[in-house]
């Protein structure tokens, strides 16, 4: 297979529903109670703490659960999507497995399982899942896996075809759109890339994941500018940390510095980040 430039891995899967900068930290304790418990009260729970806790809290829930049901289906499920949810793709790579080898797995199960795979880079078993999966009735992530999958091949058509049906079905469409940039500009395409971040900013202009690589967009290309999106002061710093990192790996070190710089005082606290690369530079103690 064709790998991805490694520069833009880590830029690959900003996945549909990430819609925010960060993702808010919800203080909600739940506990499994003793004795009969109703499905549809249940079932509530564990959808409220995938979709309103934050990451933490959810996998801290669903473990605590699971220990005390260890065979409950749905649990173990809940589980290794807040796993997914919190990045511990690792662990959740382990819990997808058991649950599809036990046989209880749904097609949506493999789906989930897929995209984990992905971002593992585990390009043979990605193909393997997707490749079980009964034709017909696609979603828009087994599109978006797909699509990660031609990515990795370097089979551009097949990829274009996969991000504009899986756009085409998703209820948050603009997080499809912006791996698709992402596609591009693997592509070198950055003109491409630039129209299709400028389009999920629009489809959604909280995802700070299409803001910064719009930026990363313009950097690749010199153009060390901050996109005309709004932006909060702390992705502001951000954009212009990213942007003065690309301007140094370019040898362009006076306008680094200079974005640094204003990376540091923009940041509505100390942004240690920007402040260790000036340091290095020589410009603060």
């Amino acid at each position: 297979m064709t790998a991805r430039p490694a520069a833009l891995i880590a830029l690959a899967l900003f996945v549909t529903g990430c819609t925010g900068f960060s993702e808010p930290n919800v203080d909600i304790e739940a506990e499994r109670a003793e004795g009969a418990v109703n499905p549809l009260d249940q079932d509530s729970l564990n959808d409220l703490m995938l979709t309103v806790a934050g990451a933490d809290e959810a996998v801290s829930y669903f473990r605590q659960a699971l220990a005390q049901d260890p065979d409950d289906v749905e649990l173990r499920r809940g589980y290794a999507r807040a796993l997914d949810r919190n990045a511990q793709y690792g662990e959740s790579r382990l819990v997808w497995r058991r649950l599809v080898e036990s046989g209880e797995a749904t097609r949506r199960d493999r789906v989930d399982y897929a995209f984990v795979l992905a971002r593992l880079d585990l390009w043979d078993e990605v193909e393997g899942q997707l490749s079980l999966l009964p034709p017909g009735q696609e979603t828009s992530r087994q599109l978006l896996v797909s699509a990660f999958l031609a990515d990795q091949r370097g089979e551009w058509d097949a990829a274009d075809a996969a991000y504009a049906r899986a756009r085409d079905l998703s209820p948050e469409p603009a997080g499809v759109v912006n791996n698709w940039g992402v596609s591009e500009m693997a592509r070198g395409d950055m003109a491409a890339a630039e129209e299709r971040f400028e389009e999920a900013v629009t489809l959604d202009p909280r995802l700070f994941g299409a803001k910064n690589n719009l930026a990363i967009a313009y950097g690749l290309q010199r153009k060390y500018r901050v996109p005309l999106v709004t932006l909060a002061e702390e992705e502001r710093a951000v954009i212009l940390h990213n942007l003065g990192v690309i301007a140094l790996r370019k040898g362009d070190r006076e306008v680094g510095r200079g974005l640094l710089e204003q990376s540091l005082a923009v940041h509505p606290r100390h942004y240690a980040p920007a402040a260790d690369k000036l340091a290095a530079l020589g410009v603060i103690q």
